[in-house]
């Protein structure tokens, strides 16, 4: 359910308010941003929304990032998940199937990018494939295996 003529649809699952409206804030003039606070809502947003991009904190009350993104897999929704959180990755995430990973706080500039490549690798099959360079804060499954 990818929207072809609309602008991008980005959901931004968050649950602290500042962070979220940060965002919202720095997305808003290029893409359609929904905000859920909770995984719940996340998970039924997805389901009235075509979304393309879902920024998902990995630390949410009640059902985890991590949670909601496994439901988002076995769900079949058609859209690139970039997992946000204050800890840095570890072995634990190689099996997660997210698309990207951010390490919080991102600046403005690090979120858009992150954004602009998952959309331009929404009709590719490469999932799971993120780019990663020394001193950068993106994470690639693929480097994480070899750590």
């Amino acid at each position: 359910m990818t929207q072809s003529c609309a602008q991008p649809v980005v959901l931004v699952v968050e649950d602290e308010t500042d962070i979220a409206d940060s965002y919202e804030l720095w997305l808003n003039n290029a893409y359609e941003v929904y905000r859920a606070e909770t995984g719940e809502v996340a998970l039924s947003k997805l389901d009235e929304l075509a979304v393309d991009v879902v920024l998902l904190d990995r630390m949410l009350p009640g059902v985890s990032g991590d949670e909601v993104l496994d439901e988002i897999r076995k769900q079949g929704y058609r859209c690139r998940v970039a997992m946000v959180s204050a800890v840095q990755p570890g072995i634990d995430v190689v099996e997660m199937g997210f698309d990207g990973y951010i390490t919080k706080p991102p600046d403005k500039e690090e979120l858009r990018e992150t954004v602009e490549r998952l959309l331009a690798r929404s009709t590719t099959s490469c999932r799971n494939t993120i780019h990663w360079s020394p001193g950068s804060q993106h994470y690639s499954q693929n480097s994480l295996m070899r750590s």
